[in-house]
Protein backbone atom coordinates (compact mmCIF):
# COMPACT_ATOMS: atom_id res chain seq x y z
CA UNK A 1 0.00 0.00 0.00
CA UNK A 2 1.61 3.17 -1.12
CA UNK A 3 2.46 6.05 1.91
CA UNK A 4 0.28 9.16 1.57
CA UNK A 5 2.43 11.60 2.54
CA UNK A 6 3.57 15.18 2.16
CA UNK A 7 7.43 14.34 2.68
CA UNK A 8 8.02 11.64 0.17
CA UNK A 9 6.16 11.70 -3.43
CA UNK A 10 7.15 8.65 -5.08
CA UNK A 11 4.86 8.80 -7.47
CA UNK A 12 6.73 12.52 -8.75
CA UNK A 13 9.60 10.58 -8.34
CA UNK A 14 8.74 8.30 -10.49
CA UNK A 15 7.60 10.41 -13.43
CA UNK A 16 10.39 12.94 -13.03
CA UNK A 17 12.85 9.98 -13.52
CA UNK A 18 10.88 8.92 -16.60
CA UNK A 19 10.68 12.25 -18.29
CA UNK A 20 14.31 12.61 -17.79
CA UNK A 21 15.39 9.34 -19.52
CA UNK A 22 12.79 11.10 -22.27
CA UNK A 23 14.85 14.20 -22.44
CA UNK A 24 18.04 12.27 -22.85
CA UNK A 25 16.62 10.25 -25.44
CA UNK A 26 15.41 13.58 -26.97
CA UNK A 27 18.51 15.10 -27.06
CA UNK A 28 20.34 11.90 -27.99
CA UNK A 29 18.00 12.03 -31.27
CA UNK A 30 18.63 16.75 -31.46
CA UNK A 31 21.79 15.72 -31.97
CA UNK A 32 21.77 12.88 -34.65
CA UNK A 33 19.77 15.08 -36.56
CA UNK A 34 21.67 18.00 -36.28
CA UNK A 35 25.19 16.62 -36.99
CA UNK A 36 23.59 13.90 -39.63
CA UNK A 37 25.84 11.30 -37.40
CA UNK A 38 24.24 8.84 -34.76
CA UNK A 39 28.52 8.03 -33.76
CA UNK A 40 29.51 11.95 -33.36
CA UNK A 41 32.12 11.20 -30.30
CA UNK A 42 33.58 8.66 -28.65
CA UNK A 43 30.85 8.85 -26.12
CA UNK A 44 28.22 7.55 -28.40
CA UNK A 45 29.78 4.01 -29.14
CA UNK A 46 33.62 4.17 -28.60
CA UNK A 47 34.63 1.34 -30.55
CA UNK A 48 32.93 1.96 -33.71
CA UNK A 49 34.28 5.39 -33.27
CA UNK A 50 37.58 4.62 -33.01
CA UNK A 51 37.53 2.00 -36.44
CA UNK A 52 35.46 4.96 -38.08
CA UNK A 53 38.52 7.83 -37.40
CA UNK A 54 40.74 4.95 -38.45
CA UNK A 55 39.47 4.51 -41.61
CA UNK A 56 39.16 8.42 -41.88
CA UNK A 57 42.88 8.80 -41.56
CA UNK A 58 43.76 6.29 -44.47
CA UNK A 59 40.99 8.04 -46.56
CA UNK A 60 43.49 11.45 -45.72
CA UNK A 61 46.47 9.22 -46.43
CA UNK A 62 44.97 8.55 -50.25
CA UNK A 63 44.74 12.23 -51.05
CA UNK A 64 48.51 12.19 -50.43
CA UNK A 65 48.96 9.11 -52.95
CA UNK A 66 46.22 10.76 -55.72
CA UNK A 67 48.38 13.69 -55.54
CA UNK A 68 51.80 11.78 -56.15
CA UNK A 69 50.04 10.05 -58.49
CA UNK A 70 48.73 12.71 -60.22
CA UNK A 71 52.74 14.63 -60.56
CA UNK A 72 53.44 11.29 -61.94
CA UNK A 73 51.56 11.52 -64.49
CA UNK A 74 51.67 14.55 -65.37
CA UNK A 75 55.48 14.44 -65.49
CA UNK A 76 55.34 11.37 -67.63
CA UNK A 77 53.19 12.95 -70.09
CA UNK A 78 55.31 15.80 -70.69
CA UNK A 79 58.25 13.62 -71.11
CA UNK A 80 56.02 11.71 -73.78
CA UNK A 81 55.30 15.25 -75.62
CA UNK A 82 59.25 15.80 -75.36
CA UNK A 83 60.18 12.40 -76.50
CA UNK A 84 57.35 12.78 -79.60
CA UNK A 85 58.89 15.99 -81.12
CA UNK A 86 62.32 14.15 -80.67
CA UNK A 87 61.26 11.24 -82.60
CA UNK A 88 59.93 14.14 -85.05
CA UNK A 89 63.52 15.82 -84.91
CA UNK A 90 65.07 12.70 -85.50
CA UNK A 91 62.99 12.29 -88.68
CA UNK A 92 63.80 15.02 -90.18
CA UNK A 93 67.44 14.65 -89.48
CA UNK A 94 67.28 11.23 -91.30
CA UNK A 95 66.14 13.19 -94.48
CA UNK A 96 68.80 15.33 -94.05
CA UNK A 97 71.12 12.87 -93.30
CA UNK A 98 70.15 10.94 -96.38
CA UNK A 99 70.70 13.63 -98.92
CA UNK A 100 74.03 14.64 -97.93
CA UNK A 101 74.94 10.73 -98.58
CA UNK A 102 74.82 11.92 -102.40
CA UNK A 103 77.99 12.25 -103.88
CA UNK A 104 77.13 14.25 -106.24
CA UNK A 105 75.63 17.31 -103.97
CA UNK A 106 77.41 20.71 -104.76
CA UNK A 107 79.39 22.19 -101.83
CA UNK A 108 76.92 24.93 -101.32
CA UNK A 109 74.01 22.43 -101.27
CA UNK A 110 76.19 20.13 -98.65
CA UNK A 111 76.87 23.59 -96.65
CA UNK A 112 73.13 24.12 -96.45
CA UNK A 113 71.92 20.43 -95.36
CA UNK A 114 74.57 20.49 -92.82
CA UNK A 115 73.77 23.81 -91.17
CA UNK A 116 69.83 22.70 -91.15
CA UNK A 117 71.06 19.31 -89.63
CA UNK A 118 73.12 20.66 -86.84
CA UNK A 119 70.68 23.40 -86.22
CA UNK A 120 68.02 20.54 -85.65
CA UNK A 121 70.21 18.49 -83.38
CA UNK A 122 70.42 21.28 -81.35
CA UNK A 123 66.64 21.73 -80.99
CA UNK A 124 66.68 17.79 -79.70
CA UNK A 125 69.04 19.18 -76.96
CA UNK A 126 66.81 22.24 -76.27
CA UNK A 127 63.75 19.86 -76.26
CA UNK A 128 65.31 17.71 -73.85
CA UNK A 129 66.45 20.04 -71.43
CA UNK A 130 62.96 21.69 -70.99
CA UNK A 131 60.97 18.24 -70.86
CA UNK A 132 60.40 19.31 -66.95
CA UNK A 133 57.72 19.19 -64.90
CA UNK A 134 57.48 20.58 -61.39
CA UNK A 135 61.46 19.87 -60.99
CA UNK A 136 61.11 16.26 -62.68
CA UNK A 137 62.74 15.49 -65.80
CA UNK A 138 63.10 11.94 -67.00
CA UNK A 139 64.40 12.49 -70.28
CA UNK A 140 67.90 14.41 -69.37
CA UNK A 141 69.69 12.10 -67.21
CA UNK A 142 68.88 13.71 -63.91
CA UNK A 143 66.42 11.23 -62.71
CA UNK A 144 68.58 7.75 -62.70
CA UNK A 145 66.76 6.26 -60.19
CA UNK A 146 63.50 7.51 -61.95
CA UNK A 147 60.59 8.88 -60.54
CA UNK A 148 58.73 6.69 -57.25
CA UNK A 149 54.65 7.66 -57.08
CA UNK A 150 53.14 6.43 -53.91
CA UNK A 151 51.24 3.66 -54.77
CA UNK A 152 49.29 2.91 -50.80
CA UNK A 153 49.59 4.29 -47.44
CA UNK A 154 52.09 2.28 -46.42
CA UNK A 155 54.15 4.04 -48.80
CA UNK A 156 54.94 1.60 -51.50
CA UNK A 157 55.83 3.36 -54.79
CA UNK A 158 55.12 2.53 -58.37
CA UNK A 159 58.62 3.07 -60.16
CA UNK A 160 58.89 5.09 -63.64
CA UNK A 161 62.26 4.49 -65.12
CA UNK A 162 64.05 7.24 -66.67
CA UNK A 163 64.60 7.39 -70.66
CA UNK A 164 67.84 9.69 -71.03
CA UNK A 165 67.23 11.31 -74.50
CA UNK A 166 70.46 13.27 -74.12
CA UNK A 167 72.76 13.17 -76.96
CA UNK A 168 75.61 11.07 -77.27
CA UNK A 169 73.76 9.02 -75.24
CA UNK A 170 72.54 5.24 -75.61
CA UNK A 171 69.12 6.02 -76.78
CA UNK A 172 69.98 8.93 -79.23
CA UNK A 173 73.19 8.17 -80.30
CA UNK A 174 74.05 10.94 -82.37
CA UNK A 175 77.05 13.27 -80.82
CA UNK A 176 76.38 16.77 -79.69
CA UNK A 177 78.73 17.43 -82.44
CA UNK A 178 77.27 15.66 -85.42
CA UNK A 179 77.78 16.83 -88.81
CA UNK A 180 76.90 15.79 -92.65
CA UNK A 181 80.11 17.91 -94.09
CA UNK A 182 80.76 15.02 -96.30
CA UNK A 183 79.26 11.89 -97.81
CA UNK A 184 81.06 9.58 -95.31
CA UNK A 185 80.20 11.57 -92.62
CA UNK A 186 76.57 11.83 -93.53
CA UNK A 187 76.61 7.32 -94.05
CA UNK A 188 77.22 7.87 -90.48
CA UNK A 189 75.49 9.98 -88.92
CA UNK A 190 72.35 8.51 -91.12
CA UNK A 191 73.13 5.14 -89.62
CA UNK A 192 72.79 6.96 -85.85
CA UNK A 193 69.75 8.48 -86.74
CA UNK A 194 68.23 4.91 -87.73
CA UNK A 195 69.18 3.25 -84.64
CA UNK A 196 68.04 6.85 -82.40
CA UNK A 197 64.34 6.85 -84.41
CA UNK A 198 64.08 2.97 -83.15
CA UNK A 199 65.60 3.38 -79.73
CA UNK A 200 63.14 6.56 -79.19
CA UNK A 201 60.59 4.96 -80.07
CA UNK A 202 60.96 2.09 -77.67
CA UNK A 203 61.32 4.78 -75.17
CA UNK A 204 58.26 6.47 -76.14
CA UNK A 205 56.45 2.78 -75.37
CA UNK A 206 57.99 1.96 -71.81
CA UNK A 207 56.78 6.13 -71.15
CA UNK A 208 53.06 5.38 -72.60
CA UNK A 209 52.90 1.98 -70.90
CA UNK A 210 54.08 4.05 -67.23
CA UNK A 211 51.47 6.82 -67.89
CA UNK A 212 48.73 4.27 -68.36
CA UNK A 213 49.54 2.59 -65.01
CA UNK A 214 49.49 5.41 -63.25
CA UNK A 215 46.28 6.55 -64.76
CA UNK A 216 45.19 2.90 -63.85
CA UNK A 217 46.27 2.70 -60.18
CA UNK A 218 45.18 6.69 -59.75
CA UNK A 219 41.44 5.86 -60.89
CA UNK A 220 41.61 2.38 -58.37
CA UNK A 221 42.53 4.63 -55.38
CA UNK A 222 39.87 7.30 -56.41
CA UNK A 223 37.61 3.83 -56.23
CA UNK A 224 38.75 2.66 -52.87
CA UNK A 225 38.88 6.29 -51.36
CA UNK A 226 35.49 6.19 -52.15
CA UNK A 227 34.47 2.80 -50.87
CA UNK A 228 36.16 3.18 -47.48
CA UNK A 229 33.90 6.55 -47.41
CA UNK A 230 30.76 4.60 -48.11
CA UNK A 231 32.04 2.28 -45.03
CA UNK A 232 32.50 5.08 -42.75
CA UNK A 233 29.44 6.18 -43.25
CA UNK A 234 27.79 3.19 -42.78
CA UNK A 235 28.98 3.32 -39.77
CA UNK A 236 28.57 6.93 -38.44
CA UNK A 237 25.81 8.30 -40.22
CA UNK A 238 22.38 8.40 -39.06
CA UNK A 239 19.18 6.79 -40.23
CA UNK A 240 17.14 10.71 -40.73
CA UNK A 241 14.29 8.96 -41.74
CA UNK A 242 14.28 7.00 -38.56
CA UNK A 243 15.22 9.38 -36.34
CA UNK A 244 12.75 11.89 -37.38
CA UNK A 245 10.00 9.33 -36.39
CA UNK A 246 11.77 8.71 -33.30
CA UNK A 247 11.94 12.06 -32.94
CA UNK A 248 7.79 12.85 -33.41
CA UNK A 249 7.03 9.91 -30.78
CA UNK A 250 9.52 11.61 -28.10
CA UNK A 251 8.36 14.87 -27.74
CA UNK A 252 4.71 13.26 -27.80
CA UNK A 253 6.26 11.03 -24.86
CA UNK A 254 7.64 14.13 -23.49
CA UNK A 255 4.56 15.66 -23.23
CA UNK A 256 2.81 12.68 -21.44
CA UNK A 257 5.77 12.93 -18.94
CA UNK A 258 5.30 16.65 -18.12
CA UNK A 259 1.38 15.99 -17.15
CA UNK A 260 1.86 12.49 -15.41
CA UNK A 261 4.97 14.70 -13.19
CA UNK A 262 1.72 17.56 -12.68
CA UNK A 263 -0.82 14.86 -11.89
CA UNK A 264 1.98 13.16 -9.22
CA UNK A 265 2.47 16.86 -7.75
CA UNK A 266 -0.76 17.30 -7.34
CA UNK A 267 -1.54 14.55 -5.50
CA UNK A 268 -0.61 15.94 -2.19
CA UNK A 269 -3.35 18.46 -2.34
CA UNK A 270 -5.55 15.47 -2.17
CA UNK A 271 -4.42 15.30 1.05
CA UNK A 272 -5.93 18.67 2.38
CA UNK A 273 -9.05 17.39 2.41
CA UNK A 274 -8.12 14.86 5.11
CA UNK A 275 -7.80 18.07 7.47
CA UNK A 276 -11.03 19.62 6.72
Amino acid sequence: MALNSVNTNVGAMIALQNLSRTNNELGTVQNRINTGLKVSSAKDNGAVWAIAQGQRAEIGALNAVKDSLNRGQSAVDVSLAAGESVSDLLIQLKEKALAATDTSLSTSARSALNEDFTSIRDQIATVVENASFNGVNLLDGSMTAGFKALANVAGSTITINDENMSLSGSIVTLAAAEAISTSTLATAALAKVDASIANVSASLARLGTGSKSLGTHLNFVGKLQDTLEAGVGNLVDADLAKESARLQSLQTKQQLGVQALSIANSSTSILLGLFR
